[in-house]
């Protein structure tokens, strides 16, 4: 992801405009007139729900946080700052958005019933975490491969959080299949993660 602060000011104000079409879509199923073509998850899910999604994914991040101390890579993590930061907190929504709204349903829709639910959700969570820059890096105008304990340690984190992101939705805890959920636990994970960098000394 760029630190340039005009592309990271661009992003987030283009990620609130996809929050405000979303809201206004929730607004509207709230109403009792749902818009047609309104964007995925755009429904209510039970206050319940919502908290057990974030603590959930709070507890992977104490997981991963352990994890990196006991294999000794604590060390080895990248500095985020200050306006990245900000952004991670609007990325939870787009990366839910797509990944657990718009993704899911065009992919369920033409390869669920032949996958089912468990595998398709196996499938993109690989997708997620591969896309993630902990494996690979765009460095000097090409790739660069990281096969190091931290990376693999990363993305397999990152799967996992995934894989609960996509239960989030799915689960019958959460009835009306609404995005809130993911992202309160996607939310909940990355202003852990600012939380514990700020501690480590990575925030900045």
């Amino acid at each position: 992801m760029s630190d340039d602060p005009l592309v990271l000011t661009g992003l987030i104000a283009l990620v609130s405009y996809f929050g405000w079409q979303w809201w206004g879509d929730l607004r509207a199923w709230r109403a009792g007139t749902p818009n047609r073509g309104a964007l995925p998850g755009a429904t209510t899910a039970p206050a319940g729900a919502v908290a057990l999604a974030a603590a959930v994914s709070l507890a992977i991040l104490g997981a991963e946080v352990g994890g990196e101390y006991a294999l000794g890579i604590v060390g080895e993590q990248s500095r985020l700052g200050y306006l990245l930061a900000l952004y991670t907190l609007f990325a939870a929504f787009v990366e839910e958005l797509i990944f657990r709204g718009l993704l899911w349903d065009w992919a369920s829709e033409r390869v669920g019933e032949r996958l089912g639910t468990a595998a398709l959700a196996v499938v993109l969570s690989l997708v997620f975490a591969l896309l993630h820059p902990f494996l690979w890096e765009w460095k000097d105008g090409g790739v660069q491969v990281h096969l190091t304990v931290k990376a693999w340690f990363s993305t397999a984190i990152t799967f996992v959080s995934s894989l609960w992101f996509y239960w989030a939705r799915l689960a019958a805890w959460n009835p009306e299949r609404s995005l809130i959920p993911p992202v309160a636990a996607h939310l909940a994970r990355n202003a852990g993660v600012i939380v514990v960098k700020g501690v480590q000394g990575f925030l900045g």
